[in-house]
């Protein structure tokens, strides 16, 4: 008897588990990320820098909100974002920028972009960034 409940629950668990939708995270070209944010027709969406506020201040994009990942209210601070909204997040290179990103899947937003190669990859495709 404790098997075959054991078997049930275990099969539910895997039904239950495939249903729910994937939230994968897409990474994106500086371009693609331009086009998206300053398409003047696109409001719903969310630009999050999550470098550190000393590295915001020295250049970030034009329109972005700073919540830092490696800080400890970061899963707080992003509460204050619409999960059902698009969020692009960046930072210097990718590697943090990942990090939040899996962070936002894991709390549920639906539809996250990752720059790629962060606001370096921004900055050598001769986008302007904000000061």
């Amino acid at each position: 008897m404790k098997q075959f409940l054991f078997i049930f629950l275990l099969a539910i668990s895997l039904v239950t588990s495939c249903s729910q939708p994937k939230k994968e995270v897409q990474t994106v070209s500086p371009q693609d990320v331009y086009d998206a944010v300053y398409n003047k027709s696109n409001t719903s969406l969310q630009l999050v820098d999550v470098r550190t506020a000393e590295e915001y201040g020295v250049a970030h994009l034009k329109d972005a909100q700073n919540i830092c990942v490696t800080e400890a209210d970061f899963q707080e601070k992003v509460k204050t974002l619409d999960k059902d909204k698009p969020v692009y997040v960046y930072c210097r290179s990718g590697g943090r920028s990942a990090r939040a990103a899996k962070i936002l899947a894991e709390m549920g937003f639906t539809e996250i972009y990752d720059l790629d190669g962060g606001i370096t990859a921004w900055e050598e495709d001769g986008l302007e960034t904000a000061n």
